[in-house]
């Protein structure tokens, strides 16, 4: 089972500091090591590193950093042969850390931002034999349309059989149609972006969810509402903390060890295992179980589209196929110690 990846290669540039500098400051830092990057190859090396044939599609330059940002993904035995070296630099995200953990970043998409739908439409050979398909909005939006396209056509829905599986991870949100979005199975999001989709993408203000008893659970269902087949929501650390009191904390061994560092690689690496699990064969739920590091704890069930609190270190996945009203909802509760807040919700989907 094969999973073909359509995004992002940088270059990550590290650098530490005291504090971060003010307008116009000069500091002196630490580090300057320089390492392979980006949402799109991070995915990649993840699924790899979980046993999937991974083919990767994307750009780097023609510049001492296409070696770099390529060579986790060779070690891991990703096909790189689908990647173009283009007339521009390699991507490049340049990330300064203080002493207390506080972090900016610069990302030069370079040769990332040149990925267009003729050279996605080249290897749609490739994307359509994938079992799983997984798309980030580090590329231009016409090359994650035109993917999606490649994986599903201009008709149809999500989860057709014989026709890959997409998970788009809509990070950065990016302008994309909201037929495209639509066949995302799943579309994963943090609650930030969560938003921001329903609001650019779906024209649904997000700001009257907030006075619900659960604002992150009300958007995820609010996104399902939309069509989609199922949406994953990661959530901050901030809630994290305010849920971890709530619930014991399961311990498992790190399904993760290698990959990029920091809660935005350990995030990487779980959606990349979770492209893995689904090209295996297994169900949403499965992929974000126990074989990812997660201890699911059953919640009671609850009325047709009404969450209930659901707290807990967790993601949360929402998912009910087809939109109706009188789908049952089932609610899954995953915490762990290793990983961001993750809450899954499956309304009528094992």
């Amino acid at each position: 089972m094969s999973v073909v990846v359509v995004g992002s290669l940088n270059v990550d540039l590290n650098v530490t500091v005291d504090r971060l500098p003010g307008p116009g400051e000069t500091l002196l830092g630490a580090g300057g090591r320089t390492s392979p990057g980006g949402k799109g190859a991070n995915q990649a090396l993840a699924a790899a590193l979980r046993g999937a044939e991974v083919r990767m599609v994307g750009a780097v330059g023609e510049d001492a950093n296409a070696a770099v940002a390529l060579s986790r993904l060779s070690q891991a035995g990703v096909d790189t042969s689908l990647v173009a070296g283009l007339d521009a630099p390699t991507g490049l995200a340049v990330c300064v850390v203080d002493g207390a953990g506080r972090n900016t970043i610069v990302v030069v998409p370079g040769a990332n931002g040149l990925v267009g739908a003729a050279q996605v439409e080249a290897a749609a050979p490739a994307i359509t034999r994938a079992s799983v398909l997984v798309l980030q909005g580090e590329v231009p939006p016409g090359a994650v349309a035109a993917a999606v396209r490649a994986a599903c056509g201009h008709a149809g829905g999500a989860g057709v059989p014989g026709r890959p599986r997409i998970l788009l991870n809509l990070a950065p949100v990016i302008p994309l149609d909201a037929r495209i979005v639509q066949l995302a199975d799943p579309l994963v999001v943090n609650e930030h972006e969560g938003r921001l989709v329903l609001k650019e993408v779906f024209g649904i203000d997000p700001a009257s969810l907030e006075k619900q008893a659960d604002p992150d659970v009300a958007v995820a269902r609010a996104l399902v509402t939309q069509g989609l087949a199922s949406v994953v929501m990661t959530l901050g650390s901030g809630v994290r903390s305010r849920w971890r009191r709530e619930i014991p904390v399961g311990r498992w061994p790190s399904p993760h060890p290698s990959g990029g560092g920091g809660h935005g690689g350990r995030w990487g690496r779980l959606r990349g295992a979770l492209a893995a699990s689904l090209a295996a064969g297994g169900t949403l739920a499965q992929a974000v179980g126990p074989g990812c590091g997660w201890e699911p704890t059953p919640v009671p069930a609850a009325a047709p589209r009404t969450p209930t609190r659901a707290g807990g270190r967790a993601a949360a996945v929402a998912g009910c196929g087809i939109p109706t009203p009188l789908v049952p909802v089932r609610y899954v509760r995953l915490t762990s110690s290793l990983h961001p807040p993750y809450l899954l919700l499956a309304p009528g989907r094992a």
